[in-house]
């Protein structure tokens, strides 16, 4: 890997505690007993497609060997969703285990409210020492500490690839000489566990920025796949015409073709979607790499059987299903991501994991790994059962929200629920179609069976599920956010109050 340009004094990551970044009234957790307290890693990238890992044979030229092999020693959770495909309402409910409506951070912009807590803030409790690496992008542009760690780096907004300033426990930083952000966040993380207190149990969070748009790979990956073909998805021309129409798709989709989130009008510029795919895996190749060292550090320094990894990205991605690029939607690419568990001192690798798991078993699986059982307020679980092998009262459906944004109106607040056959899909505020798809036997999700008479129940049912949700977690009112400033994705009325 690139080596960075300055190097941070090794005091800073001494297991340095600010009055900044460490909570003071967070309620002590209920400790498991004979529950050893094990170190965690946990490894986040930005938009990165569930599909897009070598192994998984979607692209058949993608490499991505630190991943492949992850997956082979570890457990890959091959049907892992988020609550909202939308990087900051997703990243909250990671850190707080908590649905969108619940933390109310609903979109990219608004600013965390003050009573959040975070679970890394429990872990510090329990006498961890945490760290946090990387992309923040919760509570507006602020890269100031955040409670719960005990070391802080990171940046403004989305950050740069190249060049990045960071803001290291309270203190700019800037780097020069074509440093590249993947490569920095890796050495200064796995320098900061070269140097913490080795008689500690240990969290690390590495937040990337890749592989977000505009994307732009390191230098050394640049090229590797050009003029590798990508497939279209069969989705891909309905909404050209008037097909879409036949298949009982909303409006909105056709709509969105030529937008900001749509393949003819993408980020507003005529681009061709193969190229930028190519470029997309190029930038993944770093993130790859990243997992490689903190996997080699783990094995060389006899960490494996005592600490948890985990990969994960913060939502899918659409390269082309129905017509459309971006997440934001229920649709199955843009609300699964990668989910891939290592931990050999837990469970036997080589695991696929069926079970729907999502971003809310983040926290309460973590908490377990440090021997504290989950606050009741957080409705998700531990999946430490599924590595193990015990799939009894599992959840069997998942329930998905996404609040209409001020900045990209082409997409409507949208509400649905999942089963491991259907999906249910139902918006507001747009005079539209709802949707319901048979994914087992439709996993493009191409026939809308919503106004289909022998799917009426089914559809009843669902939404009867969806909204038993929504009032049993107090989600009825929709958190609307202050905003005053004209919409950045709107092509349409970009000038507008």
């Amino acid at each position: 890997m690139m080596k960075s340009i300055e190097l941070i004094p090794l005091l800073l990551f001494c297991g340095s505690i600010t009055a900044q970044n460490v909570s003071k009234n967070v309620p002590k957790l209920e400790t498991i007993p004979g529950q050893k307290k094990m170190n965690v890693i946990f490894i986040l990238t930005d938009d990165h497609r569930y599909d897009f890992m070598g192994f998984t044979g979607k692209l058949p030229w993608l490499k991505t060997p630190a991943l492949d092999k992850m997956a082979k020693e570890g457990a890959w959770f091959k049907n892992s969703f988020v609550t909202t495909s939308l990087c900051s309402p997703s990243r909250a409910s990671i850190l707080t285990g908590e649905y969108s409506h619940v933390h109310t951070i609903v979109d990219n912009n608004a600013p965390e409210p003050p009573n959040l807590i975070y679970f890394p803030e429990y872990l510090q409790q329990a006498g961890y020492q945490t760290s946090f690496f990387g992309k923040w992008h919760m509570g507006a542009n602020s890269d100031m500490p955040r409670p719960g760690f005990n070391h802080w780096e990171s940046f403004r907004g989305q950050g740069v690839y190249y060049n990045p300033k960071l803001n290291i426990d309270g203190k700019e930083v800037q780097y020069k000489d074509s440093t590249y952000i993947t490569d920095l966040l890796t050495e200064h993380a796995i320098d900061w566990l070269k140097n913490r207190d080795m008689k500690k149990p240990f969290f690390l969070y590495l937040s990337h920025k890749a592989v977000h748009s505009p994307v732009m790979p390191a230098k050394r990956h640049l090229g590797m796949y050009k003029n590798m073909p990508y497939p279209l998805p069969p989705t891909y021309y309905q909404t050209l015409g008037d097909d879409y129409k036949k298949l009982g798709w909303p409006e909105w989709v056709k709509q969105q073709r030529y937008s900001w989130h749509g393949v003819d009008y993408l980020y507003h510029s005529h681009q061709n979607i193969e190229k930028i795919v190519q470029t997309y895996c190029e930038t993944l190749m770093a993130v790859d790499e990243s997992v490689a060292a903190v996997m080699k550090y783990l094995k060389d320094n006899s960490l494996e059987d005592n600490t948890m990894v985990i990969y994960m990205g913060d939502n899918g991605f659409s390269w082309g299903e129905h017509g459309l690029i971006d997440k934001r939607q229920f649709y199955e690419e843009s609300v699964k991501v990668p989910f891939l568990v290592y931990a050999p001192g837990v469970f036997k690798g080589g695991k696929i994991i069926d079970k729907m798991e999502q971003n809310i078993d983040v926290a309460p699986t973590i908490l377990e790994m440090a021997g504290l059982k989950k606050p009741d307020y957080m409705p998700g679980r531990s999946f430490i059962p599924l590595l193990k092998g015990d799939t009894a009262n599992w959840r069997t459906k998942i329930f998905y929200e996404y609040y209409w944004e001020y900045d990209f109106p082409m997409t409507p607040t949208t509400y649905g629920v999942r089963t491991d056959q259907y999906k249910y899909i139902r918006y507001m505020g747009v005079w539209d179609q709802n949707e319901l798809y048979d994914i087992k036997n439709d996993p493009n999700e191409i026939h809308n069976l919503i106004n289909e008479p022998k799917y009426q129940p089914i559809a009843k049912k669902m939404v009867g599920e969806l909204f038993d949700w929504l009032e049993d977690t107090k989600g009825l009112q929709i958190p609307i956010k202050r905003t005053v400033k004209h919409p950045f994705g709107d092509y349409r009325h970009p000038d507008q109050y």
